[in-house]
């Protein structure tokens, strides 16, 4: 009887995984990923002197970012590398308002060949929810 079910409907069958993998990417490529909390961040920060790469948009940036940080949007990346190369071999902590767009920019400085790179696992959203700080204005390190 289920295999019977899953012959009739295996475009819903086949939705319902893709879906299922979907929702649960983030969580396996941030862990697989070098991902960090904001605790783990923190210490990244305090021991090993990491960088922070802001990737969200400028007016995004502006409303509140963590301390020290860089900002370059993702979309600007690719062009604007450059900026980062002195950091290459130490750690960078890359961070956006949830993980995602931080995801997509980690795997760009992965293949421009940055070795420690870390994910703020949450963003952005999970740094201020943990209760650390964040800068307002623009100034941009």
């Amino acid at each position: 009887m289920p295999m019977e079910f899953i012959n009739q409907n295996i475009l819903l069958v086949g939705l319902v995984a893709v879906s299922g993998i979907s929702l649960l990417w983030p969580l396996f490529s941030a862990s697989s990923g070098g991902g960090v909390n904001p605790a783990e961040a923190t210490l990244l920060i305090n021991r090993e002197d990491a960088h922070i790469l802001d990737v969200r948009e400028n007016d995004e940036f502006t409303a509140g970012h963590l301390p020290e940080a860089k900002n370059i949007p993702v979309g600007q990346l690719a062009n604007r590398i450059g900026e980062l190369e002195k950091f290459k071999g130490k750690p960078v902590i890359v961070c956006c308002a949830s993980g995602m767009r931080s995801n997509k920019a980690c795997a760009q400085l992965k293949a421009q060949g940055f070795e420690k790179i870390h994910n703020l696992a949450g963003g952005v959203d999970a740094w201020v929810g943990a209760g650390y700080p964040v800068k307002k204005g623009g100034k941009n390190k």
